[in-house]
């Protein structure tokens, strides 16, 4: 079998959509042959769709088996649609995340979605992904829920002997005897950090601190400046188009405070490494996730990440991250935006952090449950039942 994968979320940008692409592309290397129409941060993300059409059947006319395409996004699948001429004669199937689905543009989600019907398969990353798709008349027969996967390999990590010491010298902080929570990602509004700095944060009564980890600038950035001169209908939607950091601005602002400042710190990007020797030490990952209309968390990757690590996690129990964490499993959903259960939870849990037991039965779920290896053998059974 011949796929053509085509996507615009893929390494060397970061995020859940391109690490899934990344590994989706690389693992069916095992199991079929694998062309590519791919961007990589080469060139302009424009020119990219511009000429998506015509790399299309270029690809098509040098490989004449190419019996399937695969997009990686309902967005650059919908531009195929719309601006691109559709063959007939090849499979094609679509992953859908989330945000592309519940974008909230009227015109998008009444007219434009609908036509991903057309599509042979739609790949739904969570049951809260498929159910949201179903809502905007994508038809049930075409969806299958594939989860996203996670690095089995996370476990056998080389974590660090001398945490402690190394990260007061990186970062001038001497943690011995404070219990780590840490919080990941980009910080927008979904994410629910400010309010779990605003509401949950002042009444946690352990000697804790909180880290912050992902992409933060601590000035404003052009593109925040410009947001702000624009009517809030149009910001909206273009911030989530562009995947803004629109929690940014007050979470810097609460970062700031002095009796904050004393209990949570931002180290910014780290690397991947770094990332896993910190969960590993720390007592909790914490995923506060909020409702915002228009927006979604189609899965939640790196709590899977955080309980392989052995981590003990807490999160929202809302969007596609239940999918991810099974309650008392490997981790623990807590009720979006219900402080008083955030509070009396966490406190409770300070008491007498996770023991080895309980973070091993965790790490073993997850590791029998998710992998990438079994992401894209599903992928690749639901491919072959197409062509066949």
């Amino acid at each position: 079998m011949e796929v053509l994968f085509v996507s615009h979320k893929y390494p060397p940008t970061t995020g859940g959509m391109e690490k899934q692409s990344y590994e989706l592309v690389v693992g069916m290397r095992k199991w079929c042959t694998v062309h590519e129409l791919i961007y990589k941060g080469i060139g302009s993300r424009l020119s990219f769709f511009l000429a998506l059409g015509k790399n299309i059947r270029h690809l098509i006319n040098q490989h004449p088996n190419i019996k399937l395409i695969h997009f990686n996004d309902a967005l650059i699948a919908s531009y195929y649609l719309l601006c691109c001429r559709f063959n007939p004669h090849i499979k094609h199937t679509v992953t859908i995340h989330g945000l592309d689905v519940v974008f909230p543009s009227f015109l998008y989600r009444k007219f434009i979605l609908p036509k991903l019907n057309r599509f042979d398969l739609i790949v739904a990353v969570s049951k809260a992904t498929a159910q949201a798709a179903q809502s905007v008349g994508i038809a049930t027969g075409k969806l299958r829920v594939i989860s996203n996967g996670v690095d089995e390999k996370i476990p056998k990590h080389k974590f660090s002997l001398n945490f402690h010491d190394d990260f007061q010298a990186r970062y001038r902080l001497d943690i011995r005897g404070k219990q780590l929570l840490v919080a990941m990602g980009r910080p927008v509004k979904r994410k629910g950090f400010s309010w779990f700095v605003e509401r949950v944060m002042p009444h946690l009564q352990h000697d804790y601190l909180l880290l912050f980890i992902g992409p933060f600038h601590w000035k404003a950035t052009k593109q925040e400046r410009f947001f702000k001169f624009l009517p809030p209908f149009f910001r909206n939607k273009l911030a989530l188009f562009l995947g803004a950091a629109t929690d940014e601005p007050k979470l810097r602002q609460l970062l700031s405070k002095p009796e904050i400042r004393k209990r949570a710190k931002h180290l910014g990007r780290l690397p991947f490494d770094e990332i896993l020797n910190i969960l590993y030490h720390a007592s909790a990952f914490i995923m506060p996730n909020i409702e915002v209309e228009g927006d979604m968390e189609g899965f939640g990757l790196v709590c899977l990440e955080a309980a392989l690590c052995g981590t003990t996690v807490f999160a929202s129990h809302t969007g596609g991250i239940s999918d991810a964490v099974k309650h008392g499993k490997n981790g623990y959903l807590l009720p979006s935006e219900q402080a008083e259960e955030w509070i009396t939870t966490l406190n409770e849990f300070m008491k007498k952090p996770s023991d080895e037991e309980k973070k091993t039965a965790s790490v073993n779920y997850t590791k029998r449950h998710f992998g990438w290896k079994k992401m894209v053998k599903a992928y690749y059974e639901a491919f072959l039942g197409l062509v066949e």
